[in-house]
């Protein structure tokens, strides 16, 4: 791959999220941003060299490590502050915050704070896309720890079953929170375990954007094809603890800086300028161009308004008052409140319909 257009598109969208990890980091230390705070630093070469590999309407989805991956997508990098900062002006109006952002426009479709609960989620985005003939591949990544989750193993069983448009990234940070996936895990390679249920499954080196990218080129077309789903394990390092309220003395400063060694923003940048694709002093001015965006992401949730008070419910509560759907309505047996059409015939799956109970207030007015 010489292609300097999509080289040096990557180069600045790997520096974009780590200025906005940087500044991201720095805010909640200010503690303009509470809770937890989970950073990406260190392993952009991750989600910068998937997403290169998509296209803007195959859905994405991740764990609460999750600012980076709408931010590379195309997200506005005020608003995702603004959410960090918990202010009206987020994606979420401030009600998801670090741990749950949610970008429907860019395709992506949520962080998680739930270890694992993305997993059985992606595969029902797949499942819709093969269901409609839509020609869509939804990708999940999640950390090394979640995959010794039980929705991990049933949901990979369904997803190679009924061969899933889905693609399955584990980015294996080799620590879940502060455990060595040596220590609990029988075996530590992640990507052996989809050999289990008949599916594909591969290893790429996470700290190198150029491997990532091309082998999710690969294994993108390949599930965009029809054969199904893909367990693509990504071995790579986060230079900062699991969380900012982390000491991280679970690992020694030599073993962080050895790692720092593999920085992929600096293994790009030096095979950018090697090549020739670009000089030292256009990548400078790149990295300053992206240091001016997060600036002023941060000066646009700085003046951001607080949510108001009486909007504490909006979108979170379901009012009883609130009255239902007169019209008739029919239900399919897993659906809410939907009526499917007749599933394609290389579905081998039985729908049941059922008419929806009465509400209670239809009852009463009975």
């Amino acid at each position: 791959m010489q292609d300097d257009h999509v080289l040096v598109g990557m180069y600045r969208k790997m520096v974009l999220a780590r200025r906005f990890e940087e500044k991201a980091g720095q805010a909640y230390g200010q503690k303009k941003i509470q809770g937890f705070c989970h950073l990406y630093i260190g392993q952009e070469a991750v989600v910068v060299g998937i997403n290169e590999a998509l296209r803007p309407d195959d859905p994405v989805m991740t764990a609460y490590r999750d600012h980076v991956h709408p931010l590379v997508r195309g997200a506005d990098a005020g608003m995702l502050m603004a959410e960090l900062f918990g202010k009206d002006t987020g994606y979420s109006k401030g009600k998801g915050g670090s741990m749950h952002f949610f970008d429907v426009e860019h395709a992506f479709y949520g962080g998680y704070g739930i270890v694992g609960g993305q997993i059985p989620l992606a595969a029902g985005f797949a499942f819709a896309h093969k269901y409609r003939n839509e020609d869509k591949v939804t990708v999940c990544s999640f950390g090394d720890a979640a995959a010794n989750q039980g929705a991990f193993h049933e949901t990979f069983n369904m997803a190679a079953k009924w061969k899933l448009p889905v693609l399955y990234v584990v980015e294996n940070n080799k620590y879940g929170m502060g455990t060595d996936i040596a220590r609990v895990s029988a075996e530590p390679e992640i990507h052996k375990r989809a050999s289990a249920y008949n599916m594909r499954g591969e290893a790429v080196d996470g700290m190198d954007v150029i491997k990532v990218y091309e082998k999710a080129r690969e294994l993108v077309a390949w599930i965009r094809a029809g054969n199904g789903p893909v367990l693509l394990e990504a071995f790579t390092y986060r230079f900062r603890g699991h969380s900012m309220s982390d000491a991280a003395t679970y690992r020694t400063k030599d073993e962080v800086e050895l790692e720092k060694q593999r920085d992929p923003i600096t293994k790009l940048k030096d095979f950018i300028v090697q090549k020739r694709l670009a000089t030292e002093a256009e990548l400078e001015a790149v990295d300053d161009a992206q240091k001016k965006v997060v600036e002023q992401a941060i000066a646009f949730a700085d003046a951001s308004a607080e949510p108001p008070d009486d909007d504490v419910f909006t979108h979170t509560i379901l009012s009883s008052n609130d009255e239902p759907d007169e019209k008739p309505r029919q239900r399919v047996r897993g659906a809410t409140d939907v009526r499917w059409p007749d599933p394609p015939k290389h579905f081998n799956v039985s729908w049941e319909l059922e008419p929806l109970p009465s509400s209670p207030a239809k009852k009463g007015a009975a």
